[in-house]
């Protein structure tokens, strides 16, 4: 299926000295998944609600200085490869181009919507993440905003004192909160309704009851709850209890899966690759794979390497944050960690990765000598 088939010219634009405060209206009023930004009618980049959330750039600034580059696509692309773009492009939205010229968009949705019908070959338990970030009912948004731009994702479970879901706040909660009160303040009283934003507790602000999938249901019902709803993420819960949170499954993990290949190397997948520095991609999948060598009998389905720019910069060198996600048929592990640029933080969190492999080795042969130890006492 070519792009073609989807793209829409239906976008959201504005020009790039628009200021940011009309920008923040757009994504309050029209919930759009992106802006896309022109300067003299020429294609610039994107804004993301995300990107507004992340920052702390003033209302007056333009909207050229919050742009973020977006992959082009042409419309004659394929959707696996778009869906891959994406994915490495750590964004819901691209251009689509025709020739030289801006002809549209597509957006996540739309590649979703046209394949749902046939992700009923996967089950939520292939492709969800395991590594879940919750918070508590008391915990202030500003913690939560701290732990959403930490872990560079969009919304965090919430669970009462016994560790059972209670609620969901994300992203776009957050900025809806925060649009409402600063359009209420005058500007002397700005910076005291931002204190007082940051010291809510998350309880204030969640939703509530929390929309949740099994590990065992497929992934076109997933897709169906997201589009029912108008979530971009659902806690997964196991079949026997929902209000035990297991991991999320995303809009972001189902194009990963869309854009699996089979290919002789291993699949790597890399999100935000434009940080990439003095590291290939092909460096990173030879790392990844000398480590998983280590285990013989781990067979890794799919990996997944995520960089995050940070503010902090050594000599011009920025902080990037590497998290590394293997999908085996052993269950999923990871390893993550941080340095001063791409290859500083990949080497961190390779390290990290490998000691947790070396581990799952370990457990799995303490496993072993348990069985031959029961089997043995059986025969006594």
């Amino acid at each position: 299926m070519d792009i073609a088939d989807i793209a829409t010219r239906e976008y959201v634009e504005v020009d790039a000295d628009e200021r940011l405060s009309k920008v923040r209206s757009i994504f309050e009023h029209e919930n759009p998944r992106g802006v896309i930004v022109t300067n003299d009618g020429g294609y610039t980049g994107v804004i993301t609600q995300q990107q507004l959330l992340q920052s702390h750039v003033e209302d007056d600034t333009k909207a050229g200085a919050m742009v973020k580059a977006a992959p082009k696509v042409e419309r004659t692309a394929d959707i696996r490869d778009v869906a891959r773009m994406l994915v490495e492009g750590g964004t819901k939205v691209a251009p689509v181009f025709e020739g030289d010229g801006l002809w549209g968009i597509v957006t996540a949705d739309a590649i979703l919507d046209a394949v749902v019908d046939n992700l009923d070959v996967l089950t939520v338990e292939q492709i969800y993440t395991d590594n879940i970030v919750t918070v508590t009912e008391d915990t202030h948004i500003g913690r939560a905003i701290n732990l959403l731009r930490e872990n560079g994702i969009s919304r965090l479970p919430v669970v009462n004192e016994d560790g059972r879901l209670s609620g969901m706040v994300t992203t776009h909660d957050i900025v809806d909160v925060a649009v409402r009160t600063m359009s209420k303040a005058t500007e002397g009283d700005r910076a005291g309704d931002i204190d007082r934003i940051l010291d809510l507790p998350v309880y204030d602000e969640m939703s509530s009851p929390v929309v949740t999938i099994d590990l065992e249901d497929t992934v076109d019902e997933a897709v169906e709850l997201m589009f029912e709803y108008g979530y971009s993420g659902l806690v997964v819960t196991p079949e026997y209890d929902d209000s035990m949170p297991a991991g999320i499954l995303t809009k972001t993990d189902i194009l990963r899966a869309l854009s699996y290949t089979e290919e002789e190397h291993m699949d790597v997948q890399i999100t935000n690759i434009d940080l990439l520095d003095t590291i290939t991609r092909d460096d990173i999948r030879q790392s990844i794979e000398q480590v998983v060598q280590k285990y013989q009998q781990m067979s890794v389905q799919h990996a997944h390497v995520r960089f995050q720019k940070h503010r902090e910069k050594l000599r011009g060198t920025p902080l990037i944050q590497c998290q590394i996600r293997l999908r085996t048929n052993r269950g999923q592990v990871a390893g993550s960690g941080e340095g001063y640029g791409a290859e500083s933080g990949f080497r961190v969190a390779l390290d990290k990765l490998e000691r947790n492999v070396i581990e799952m080795k370990g457990m799995r042969s303490d496993e072993q000598y348990r069985g031959q130890l029961l089997r043995k006492l059986d025969e006594l």
